[in-house]
């Protein structure tokens, strides 16, 4: 049976049920204030994000980094030559960041530190959500993903906000980006949220024999982000285009691919392709929990997120256009993960790129994937352990 997190009992307890046992770069951030707290916004002295003079902005997504702190030295390898080759604004992690093997404190740190140093170190704004790995190795180093949410936080350009009371999950976070010039309008926002670890064992008696055991966004979740959707609305007198960016998929990242809910020959599979302009590849099932949360149809009906992307299935990485919202992967990022079979496996390593352009109070959106084959690197069916990127004085102390 799967690890069941902490997160999990909660729920579980909240049903009545237990069964089973986040320098500037110049272009794009300043300092300032914001809201903050309550809301799930970065720190008061996290930088701020701002659209470039020329309107444009850009994220990467990684995902899947999930190794111990001997990580892969071509995972780095990846992370810095994407960094440079596209200077981005803004980079994501998105969960999967560790997993176990990391039996002490400062193996978590080492593990955490090896992956996010190459933003940190080029003054590089960035965040993380968690995904099911993240806390595997709890039980031997003893460091929760709140302890790891402080830890995150301890970077200067980290944009993970605190826990928000009463919201399921750990470091929900909006980050906001401003409009170009010298205005605090809100021009696009990023929502980052934990989609959690595992199922619980059982609920009311009813074990998961034969569903999915991955975890769910929680209906709390949901309804933060229509609360904050609105209060972004009503304070900005206008829904505020965004991104969301979730580890574990929905099931509308299936339907979509499949064409509709039972189907699953290729002749569905290619009517969906046409039918939502289907771009990439599907090497393994999505692995979405045992219930749908109700996220895409929140949603829907707000109209400000534009797409949804996840990780978690490592050997996937298509994205298309689900009735007028973007469902999409970024492929596996780290080298010590699972990949595709045989000698291919390490040929989907990679990252999501992200060009948004502000057209009015609207914001065009354009994506595409860059590989590891891409920058040259070694794509050898191994494992290339590395040693641990020093920690700096701050998060040693830590």
């Amino acid at each position: 049976m799967p690890p069941v997190s902490r997160r999990t009992i909660l729920t579980a307890g909240g049903l009545g049920v237990l069964g089973a046992a986040a320098l500037p770069t110049a272009a794009n951030a300043e300092a300032g204030d914001a809201d903050r707290g309550a809301t799930g916004s970065p720190r008061a002295k996290a930088p701020k994000l701002r659209f470039r003079d020329d309107g444009t902005f850009k994220v990467v997504q990684f995902n899947d980094t999930q190794d111990d702190e001997l990580t892969d030295r071509r995972t780095v390898e990846l992370i810095e030559k994407t960094l440079d080759a596209e200077a981005p604004d803004f980079v994501l992690i998105n969960g999967d960041v560790i997993t176990g093997g990391c039996e002490t404190r400062l193996a978590v740190k080492q593990a955490i530190n090896n992956v996010v140093w190459p933003m940190e170190s080029r003054g590089i704004p960035w965040a993380v959500t968690y995904g099911n790995h993240d806390e595997d190795s709890l039980p031997q180093s003893g460091v929760d993903e709140a302890m790891m949410l402080d830890f995150y936080r301890s970077y200067d350009f980290n944009m993970n906000a605190e826990n928000i009371a009463g919201v399921t999950g750990t470091g929900n976070t909006i980050v906001p980006i401003r409009t170009a010039g010298r205005g605090n309008d809100t021009a696009f926002s990023l929502w980052l949220l934990d989609s959690g670890r595992y199922a619980p064992g059982a609920i009311d008696g009813q074990d998961f024999a034969g569903y999915p055991t991955w975890d769910w966004l929680r209906m709390d979740q949901v309804s933060w982000y229509r609360e904050e959707s609105q209060r972004l609305e009503k304070k900005f007198k206008r829904k505020v285009p965004g991104l969301m960016f979730i580890h574990i998929a929905l099931w509308e990242h299936r339907f979509m691919w499949w064409g509709g809910v039972d189907t699953r020959t290729e002749a569905d599979a290619a009517r969906g392709r046409t039918r939502h302009a289907i771009v990439g590849e599907r090497n393994e099932d999505e692995c979405p929990g045992p219930f749908n949360s109700g996220m895409y149809n929140a949603i829907l009906e707000r109209g400000d997120v534009k797409g949804v992307f996840v990780g978690h299935d490592h050997v996937n990485d298509y994205v298309g256009n689900y009735y007028g919202v973007l469902l999409g992967y970024a492929p596996g990022t780290g080298f010590g993960a699972y990949g595709l079979a045989g000698a291919e496996r390490n040929r989907m390593r990679g990252g999501r790129v992200f060009e948004l352009t502000q057209a009015g109070e609207e914001v065009d959106i354009a994506t595409r994937v860059v590989y590891a084959r891409d920058y040259g690197i070694d794509l050898t069916a191994n494992d290339q352990p590395m040693e641990p990127t020093p920690l700096a004085p701050k998060q040693a102390a830590i």
